[in-house]
């Protein structure tokens, strides 16, 4: 079902994640100079902005084009799903991210004696896909029991009203609250045993990226920052994103057809430069064993940063370059780090490859 609803959206994905990648190293300090590229050749500003803002864009907009390709897999009106998309990331809205950060803030609709926060649901992937399920079941009903001549009067302002009601009192507050159970669980995890708390963080990172959920983490990171000086969940976060480019360049090796081949090596190239979802989407996940395999790459090596107790001074560009965030004394190690997490997810995929259990579709196919 997620293969046939993140296919159809995967060169805007792709492409976006490239781009991003891109920028990230034109943007981020000691990749080329001390400094950033563009602060030292500021001439480049205009081309970095317009790159920025092209990147951006697919994902900024990203629960719309879910909205259109899910509504339209449940068998819905696909306009509705990019309508529905739009809905739930309303600039009226307070970002899922700031509210993680200071829910204070948040305003809230007074419906019937029932408080609904304003919240926006910018990056997630469960709520639009779960709205999109229900827009459709409510349009098809709402389609039956309507007259076709006034269907087009009812229709669709009906189903976007309790669609958007429903989401925003009751589908939006259980993935946050999910979300939110999840983040405490990691953090307790990290007081109790440091080395199972890495090692789980590492391995659910890349479910989590499919969630949206990973943006909570942000916040998590800044305030360690600007409390402690340093992180240590981002330098765990890493490790996913070369699980995943490890993964799909391996695929790149193993599939057969040139043009998945293709998106492969693209994939691969824009996860190590930081950004996952092509990796992810594109390919890992639509054959599972490899996405298995880079959970078990990234939660192994994420235990032996925890173990290590691997510090970040900032939060710069994930995927290779990101030990240049991490304090230089730990280099060494982390080096390590990321090559474990590299060579098992590798190794795990082509095995897993050569398995009729995790490869039964991929072989047929």
């Amino acid at each position: 079902m997620l293969a046939d609803i993140f296919i159809p959206i995967l060169p805007a994905i792709v492409a976006s994640g490239l781009l991003m990648g891109i920028n990230n190293l034109l943007a981020n300090p000691g990749i080329f100079y001390e400094q950033p590229f563009l602060e030292v050749h500021s001439n480049w500003a205009g081309i970095s902005n317009m790159i920025n803002l092209i990147a951006n864009t697919s994902f900024s907009f990203l629960p719309a084009l879910i909205g259109w390709s899910a509504v339209k897999k449940f068998g819905g009106n696909p306009v509705l799903g990019i309508v529905l998309g739009l809905i739930l990331i309303n600039p009226d809205l307070m970002p899922g991210a700031q509210y993680s950060k200071t829910p204070e803030a948040v305003t809230y609709w007074n419906i019937l004696g029932f408080n609904i926060a304003k919240i926006g649901y910018q990056g997630q992937v469960i709520p639009v896909l779960c709205s999109s399920y229900l827009l459709a079941t409510i349009e098809k009903f709402l389609t039956k029991k309507i007259p076709e001549m006034v269907q087009l009067i009812f229709v669709a302002p009906l189903t976007l009203l309790i669609t958007g009601f429903l989401t925003f009192s009751i589908i939006g507050p259980i993935t946050m609250s999910f979300a939110n159970l999840i983040t405490s669980g990691i953090l307790g995890l990290f007081e109790i045993n440091a080395v199972l708390a890495g090692a789980l963080f590492g391995f659910i990172l890349s479910p989590l990226v499919i969630t949206g959920m990973h943006h909570l983490f942000l916040g998590i990171n800044l305030q360690m920052i600007g409390t402690l000086g340093f992180a240590t969940l981002w330098p765990i976060q890493v490790m996913a994103s070369l699980g995943q480019g490890a993964a799909a360049l391996t695929m790149f090796f193993i599939l057969k057809n040139k043009k998945i081949k293709g998106v492969a090596l693209t994939a691969s190239i824009s996860a190590w430069l930081g950004i996952t979802e092509p990796a992810i989407f594109g390919i890992n996940l639509r054959y599972r064993f490899p996405f298995i395999a880079s959970m078990i790459g990234a939660g192994i090596a994420g235990g032996v940063v925890s173990y290590f107790n691997v510090k970040a001074s900032s939060i710069g560009i994930s995927g290779l370059p990101a030990f240049l965030s991490i304090f230089t004394d730990q280099w060494g190690v982390y080096f390590l780090a990321m090559g474990l997490s590299i060579a098992i997810t590798c190794i795990l995929t082509y095995i897993f490859s050569k398995s009729k259990y995790f490869n039964k579709e991929f072989i047929e196919n």
